[in-house]
């Protein structure tokens, strides 16, 4: 389970809008379990069927997040046009085996906000915990 006010989803969904027709992307960062930091990234592929983070931002964010005492919770990415659920790509792309998985799809008319666990080939749907502020 991952844990978001909301505030926080909006702000990343605001992100991932503004990066349409290309892909958004961003580190969450928090503690036990609960996102207190959205690091809006630089999607250095530019393209609307995947993402990729600028190295050197992705290596300032982690330094930030040691620094501020918090830890690296999640990675979050948009969809333009595919449902709210890890591709191919994103499973293979999948490093971090402790952290969620969180996917904002505009497939639909409403963004939907889906969250995974992705472990090698294990792929498991968590509960988003929305909190207000």
């Amino acid at each position: 389970m991952i844990a978001l006010r909301k505030t926080l989803l909006r702000e990343i969904i605001k992100n991932c809008e503004e990066e349409r027709p290309c892909e958004g992307c961003g580190i969450l960062a928090g503690k036990n379990g609960r996102v207190e930091k959205v690091y809006r990234m630089k999607n250095v592929e530019k393209t609307p069927v995947s993402y990729l983070m600028d190295s050197k931002e992705q290596l300032y964010v982690i330094k930030d997040i040691r620094n501020t005492g918090m830890e690296m919770l999640g990675i979050y990415h948009s969809h333009v046009s595919s449902p709210a659920r890890p591709s191919r790509k994103d499973v293979d792309m999948a490093f971090y085996t402790d952290v969620s998985y969180v996917i904002v799809s505009f497939e639909a008319q409403q963004p939907v906000v889906k969250s995974f666990k992705i472990n090698g080939e294990n792929v498991e749907e968590e509960v988003i915990n929305i909190e207000n502020e």
